[in-house]
């Protein structure tokens, strides 16, 4: 499941209300180990994703660096190149 919380700092654009919200979905899922609450679960769940994601644009706005940020497509299409690399099929 947390294969999908990607880094959003440092980044041009910078990352957006919904990516932090998606991070912090993913992580309340991994450490609660459900995808989806029961009826029962879901206020505490639900509390526990806004919190984070508060948290973590919190975090977000407060780090500071001296390296220039990253472009988004560039990252992407290295990421892209490793996986085509990574899962390539040989010709015998």
């Amino acid at each position: 499941m947390c294969r999908n919380i990607h880094t959003l700092h440092n980044f041009t654009p910078p990352a957006t209300t919904d990516e932090v919200q998606a991070a912090s979905l993913q992580y309340v899922r991994k450490i609660a180990g459900m995808t989806k609450p029961s009826q029962a679960n879901q206020e505490a769940f639900d509390r526990a994703v806004e919190r984070i994601a508060t948290a973590t644009q919190e975090l977000l706005d407060s780090l500071v660096t001296s390296v220039p940020p990253k472009d988004r497509e560039v990252e992407a299409e290295k990421a892209r190149e490793r996986s085509r690399r990574r899962f390539a099929t040989q010709s015998a």
